[in-house]
């Protein structure tokens, strides 16, 4: 086990390109492939429109960005680890504190071909509610809801 420990703070812009390499890159290993949208535009819509209906944390171990989530009271939008540092609790630990400062429900929608995620949510207390594929990747996807207890 790595013994790194990793530090969890709000989004800075200063952060960006770091931040989509990691998220381009998770997310291409995560759904087998490529990334629709170029680096330009997904810097874009991190720094311009990911923010206006969500707030940003990232996982940083020596300045270096190894998670993020999106989130707001009622669903995460995006939530990826550094392929490299998965398994180490990250994930757990930006959902924790995610579920903490929810409306005591979230929702989110994971890609059917991502099992891990799937593993990970359900261990979480998440349910599957839905499953189709409304997503510009065009690959099926489910959509989970927790519900605190």
């Amino acid at each position: 086990m790595n013994k790194h420990k990793f530090v969890i703070t709000q989004y800075n812009p200063k952060y960006a390109e770091q931040t989509v390499e990691m998220w381009r890159d998770s997310k291409e290993r995560a759904i087998g492939q490529k990334e629709n949208h170029s680096f330009e535009n997904h810097l874009n819509y991190l720094n311009n429109i990911l923010p206006q209906q969500y707030q940003i944390d990232l996982a940083l171990i020596d300045d270096n960005v190894v998670g993020m989530i999106a989130y707001n009271e009622r669903e995460i939008s995006q939530l990826y680890i550094h392929t490299g540092y998965q398994g180490m609790g990250i994930g757990q630990t930006l959902l924790d504190k995610v579920k903490e400062q929810s409306s005591g429900r979230l929702t989110l929608y994971t890609f059917e071909v991502n099992e891990n995620a799937q593993r990970f949510y359900e261990k979480n207390g998440f349910k599957i509610i839905g499953r189709g594929h409304e997503n510009e990747e065009n690959l099926p996807d489910i959509q989970y809801e927790w519900i605190s207890k």
